[in-house]
């Protein structure tokens, strides 16, 4: 058991990094929550959706399946595993941060969304704060954080209009901004090189609509092979920094 100390200190620390997830989560949970409520579906669904669910593009998807007027449930497990299929991938890489988490654990496997695995697989937590901890607050933040937004929209859907073409580019300009983050932090860029070349190609080869599973699936490949090499790499400028 954790102290409350060291709890604190671990939500301390994480609260920083979730500051610009904050900003997009509010605003576009909140455009979620606004269209559910336009789409006729009273303001408990997106709110226990954001909650349970906690998949933003399978959410908005989610609204058309419930107000579509016929449901199939196959077409419903085929859609959600094509739109988070790329989750797979991310559990596989978290898989060694995760494993010391104990009972944390089911919570950051269920709480894993795009934005806390990339949170989670590069920031350092400062020294002394309890790895798993820390991962558990960018979590549980996080999720607040839709929730929150999710919430407001709903309750306010029922008095406002929105217009919501355009609105999902946030998430995409705020990925991008923690991948340029990620990229002046780094000491090489092996990986995420390889990250943008593979994905160029896979779109290239297999369009906008189908590259992300293949460009997934290549890069753990692709990953996995060159562990050695890469981690040599990081070595030897962590040495060259270190030299006075």
């Amino acid at each position: 058991m954790k102290n409350k100390p060291e709890i604190k200190a671990a939500l301390k620390a994480a609260f920083p990094y979730t500051l610009p997830i904050m900003a997009g989560f509010l605003f576009l949970g909140a455009a979620y929550g606004i269209y559910a409520r336009t789409e006729g579906l009273a303001a408990a669904y997106p709110i226990l959706m954001a909650a349970v669910i906690f998949a933003g593009s399978l959410e908005f998807v989610a609204v058309d399946m419930l107000t579509s007027g016929v449901f199939d449930p196959i077409n419903a497990l085929v859609m959600t595993l094509t739109v988070n299929a790329r989750h797979l991938f991310y559990g596989i890489s978290m898989l060694d941060k995760y494993r010391a988490a104990g009972k944390k654990r089911w919570y950051l496997i269920f709480g894993m969304c795009d934005e806390s695995f990339s949170i989670n697989c590069t920031a350092q937590p400062p020294a002394g704060i309890d790895r798993s901890l820390f991962y558990f607050w960018v979590t549980l933040l996080n999720q607040v954080y839709w929730v929150s937004g999710a919430a407001l929209g709903a309750l306010a859907g029922g008095l406002i209009n929105f217009d919501l073409p355009g609105l999902d580019f946030v998430m995409t300009a705020l990925m991008v901004v923690i991948f340029l983050d990620n990229w002046l932090k780094e000491k090489q860029h092996y990986s995420s090189l390889i990250g943008l070349g593979v994905s160029l190609a896979c779109l290239l080869i297999f369009g906008s609509g189908s590259f992300i599973i293949p460009s997934m699936v290549v890069m753990l490949i692709v990953l996995t092979l060159l562990r050695k090499p890469i981690e040599k790499a990081a070595d030897a400028a962590s040495e060259k920094e270190a030299q006075p």
